[in-house]
């Protein structure tokens, strides 16, 4: 059985003010391609579908266009899509009765039972071979939102058999996290049968995995929110990652990030972005195979240098201008100044004159102060809704806020952002 991993579209993405559809466009014909080509089983796109809760119709086009392209081209392929942190639940899983008619199986949130357990069946998802037969089983776990596995929703119940539990939790997300791994992996072993195999997919932060420079936005920082590989047992045939944008493996070959398709900020220019292929026989894995992705847009990232350096750089950059306006490169400038230079922007824009590149953005570094350490700054998207409160907390009663307050702050985030994706959708749907 063959699968192919990917993750983190990021579709309707905005780079530095700039849409980014034709990229995005190309990619996705590519993958098409790719996946005929291969004759592929099952395509698993583990999370961040689209950059944003609320995305752009634009955006869902494409998303959609592709699944229903796939279907004509590929009519027995499965395809399985998780929401990730930057997805709606909701607006994930809103087209899914339409869209299990084209063998696409979307979730994107947990839900509990009465009696507290996890309801394990709606995440089990059969993957079948070219004659119908089951073949695998995929465990789809969307990314899991303090809200969703912490307080009373998660129950006291955690009936993970025989699996061993991760390293000790450093707080109830974690906790809450690794529960429904267990649950879930537990209902995976008594659903299979011989010789099927499991393919778990998760939206999630594993311990020791490398993070992105300046692109992702986690809930929680620190790594406070990662879990432990050991989560998945050697019976878990592979697992296949989203969330963080560098692709790499995780201890053991068969656990990994796809990572990105798309460099999704200059930090990740030098990145090998690519999507995976997945051999399966049986209840083993045989073989996984990186496939890099062509660049429809090329990224120059200039500098840190002085001014001098970084204008030569610039005049020294080839340029196409027989290309479309959509597919010149984008750029990122770092200069490094002894003083302010209030002409800047001018001298680096008549450096580019005439050429078919976009300046999107000019980074200034001013000396550092006398102790060698920039001023201090604060970055609250990178800080999190989350990790701002409980400073916020702090600095206002002396203290860190205690779990139950930390779980009433979690639901009402959770209800804003249902609010937020309802209204979207009420918008979209006025004519």
């Amino acid at each position: 059985m063959k699968l192919i991993h990917t993750a983190d579209w990021h579709l309707g993405q905005s780079f530095h003010g700039q849409e980014r559809h034709a990229e995005h466009r190309a990619f996705l014909a590519w993958l098409l391609d790719n996946l005929l080509e291969r004759q592929a089983d099952a395509l698993l796109v583990a999370g961040d579908l689209f950059d944003v809760v609320n995305p752009s119709l634009r955006a869902q086009e494409l998303l959609y266009d592709f699944i229903v392209a796939a279907h004509e081209r590929l009519p027995s392929l499965d395809i399985v899509l998780i929401a990730g942190n930057h997805d709606s639940g909701n607006r994930i899983e809103l087209p899914a009765p339409l869209m299990r008619r084209l063998r696409t199986h979307a979730l994107g949130r947990v839900n509990w039972l009465d009696d507290g357990t996890l309801d394990t069946e709606r995440l089990l998802v059969p993957l079948t071979d070219a004659e119908g037969e089951t073949r695998a089983w995929c465990l789809a776990l969307p990314f899991l939102r303090p809200a969703e596995v912490t307080g009373s929703a998660l129950g006291s119940r955690d009936d993970a058999g025989d699996i061993p539990p991760s390293d000790t939790p450093r707080n109830g997300y974690v906790a809450g996290i690794s529960r429904v791994h267990r649950q879930l992996i537990k209902a995976a072993r008594e659903r299979r049968e011989p010789g099927q195999a499991l393919v778990a997919m998760s939206h999630a932060h594993l311990h020791g995995a490398s993070v992105s420079e300046a692109s992702e936005r986690p809930i929680v920082i620190g790594g406070e929110e990662s879990i432990s590989a050991a989560l998945f047992p050697p019976e878990i045939a592979y697992v296949a990652l989203g969330h963080l944008h560098r692709a790499q493996q995780v201890g053991e070959s068969r656990i990994r990030y796809s990572g990105s398709p798309l460099p999704l900020d200059f930090s990740e220019v030098a990145y090998p972005h690519q999507v995976v292929e997945v051999i399966l026989e049986g209840e083993a894995l045989v073989d996984t195979t990186a496939i890099p992705v062509p660049r429809p847009v090329a990224m120059h990232r200039i500098g840190p240098a002085p001014l001098d350096e970084a204008l030569a750089a610039l005049e020294a950059l080839q340029d196409d201008p027989a290309l479309p306006r959509e597919r010149w490169p984008w750029l990122e400038v770092r200069v490094e100044l002894d003083a302010p230079i209030p002409d800047l922007r001018a001298r680096v824009e008549a450096a580019l004159k005439d050429k078919a590149l976009r300046l999107l953005r000019l980074e200034r570094r001013l000396p550092k102060g006398e102790d060698g350490a920039s001023p201090a700054r604060v970055d609250l998207e990178t800080l999190g809704p989350r990790r701002l409160f409980e400073l916020t907390w702090a600095s206002r009663w002396g203290e860190p806020p205690g779990d139950e307050v930390l779980a009433d702050f979690d639901t009402l985030r959770q209800e804003v952002l249902d609010a937020d994706d309802s209204d979207a959708s009420a918008r979209d749907a006025r004519p």
